[in-house]
């Protein structure tokens, strides 16, 4: 166990690597109670939604999610989370858990007439079901009434006469749900869940392989991948910036200036063909040059060797390109490449 803000939390049950391993073979499941739960309603909601996070509100259905941004006025990350619409005037936001307080106060500063906020996160308890074999438990789990949802999408479903929501998204690279329900049924959910799983291979996981798997799958954690310090836009979210929509956001204006003008630093994959893991803050270098650091980095159970994220220099970032990674003042040769690492079968 490990202290995360002011959450115990599980780093290992069983091992990192197995539990990793049981996530890209049959499935996993995570406590992600920790993370935030709001829910922004009104008739104005989805305008003032699309004034203030980055991708394109007027794109969601009812029932579907999107990878969304809430940014400052230079771009810089203050956090990353899923939006979904529940209804035609309702949407719940699931953002990280360390920005909870602060994403409050920043959806709240400018909330207009006609839009209501709360901070649901004391309400609910949270778990991630992921892996190939995750859909198969949960239908197993809340049996055939279950309304299974689409990728990216969100469905209301009953588990011993308590509401839960089900929404078809996560952090791993594999298929799988994010499970939100009632604090008070939280231990006979967890334990109820394992058990339906239990056949099919079912284990319970924690930070350590949620870390790996989702830096297999190239996804940015943010306080270490995305922040205050680079754009989303040099971090490579591009697809959820919204450019294309009216309305102005914090930084769209700002980031489509460096879309046009070219980011002096980008974020890029690379791995260690051989030697130590890379490690947050290890400075990367072409010949004397210092030409970034990296911001993610660990061993890969899938992949065998070490790998990481880093912001780099822009004319150093393309996949291919050598460079060197320091380690305790010595140079070990590490490749960019294409993100992500691992992608699922289809």
């Amino acid at each position: 166990m490990t202290m995360f803000g002011d959450w115990a939390m599980p780093v290992q049950y069983t091992g990192i690597v197995d539990e990793h391993n049981a996530v890209r073979s049959a499935a996993g499941v995570f406590d992600i109670s920790h993370m935030g739960e709001f829910f922004v309603r009104g008739t104005n909601a989805a305008d003032f939604l699309n004034h203030t996070l980055s991708n394109d509100v007027a794109k969601l259905a009812v029932g579907q999610g999107q990878y969304t941004l809430m940014c400052n006025e230079l771009g810089g990350v203050i956090d990353d989370l899923i939006l979904y619409r529940l209804a035609e005037d309702d949407y719940f936001l699931v953002v990280n858990a360390a920005k909870i307080g602060e994403d409050e106060k920043y959806l709240t500063q400018f909330l207009p007439a006609g839009v209501s906020f709360e901070n649901a996160s004391p309400r609910y308890a949270a778990l991630a079901l992921q892996g190939p074999k995750a859909l198969t438990i949960a239908r197993k789990f809340f049996g055939e009434a279950w309304p299974e949802p689409r990728r990216n999408a969100i469905t209301h479903a009953s588990w011993n006469c308590q509401d839960v929501l089900t929404a078809r998204t996560g952090y791993t690279g594999e298929d799988g749900l994010e499970l939100f329900f009632a604090p008070e049924i939280a231990d006979n959910f967890f334990h109820g869940l394992l058990k339906a799983g239990e056949t099919d291979g079912l284990k319970p996981c924690g930070l350590g392989a949620r870390d790996t798997l989702r830096l297999e799958a190239g996804l940015p954690l943010n306080g270490n991948d995305l922040s205050l310090a680079h754009s989303a836009f040099a971090a490579g979210l591009e697809p959820f910036l919204g450019f294309a929509k009216e309305p102005i956001y914090p930084g769209k204006n700002v980031m489509m200036e460096q879309k046009a003008a070219g980011a002096r630093f980008k974020l890029a994959a690379f791995r260690v063909p051989s030697g130590p893991p890379p490690r947050p803050h290890y400075h990367l270098f072409s010949g004397a040059d210092a030409v970034g650091e990296v911001t993610s980095g660990a061993p890969s159970p899938t992949l065998g060797c070490g790998i990481g994220l880093a912001y780099l220099r822009a004319d150093v970032a393309m996949p291919g390109t050598a460079l060197e990674m320091e380690v305790r003042d010595r140079r070990v040769p590490v490749e960019v490449v294409k993100k992500p690492f691992y992608k699922r079968a289809a």
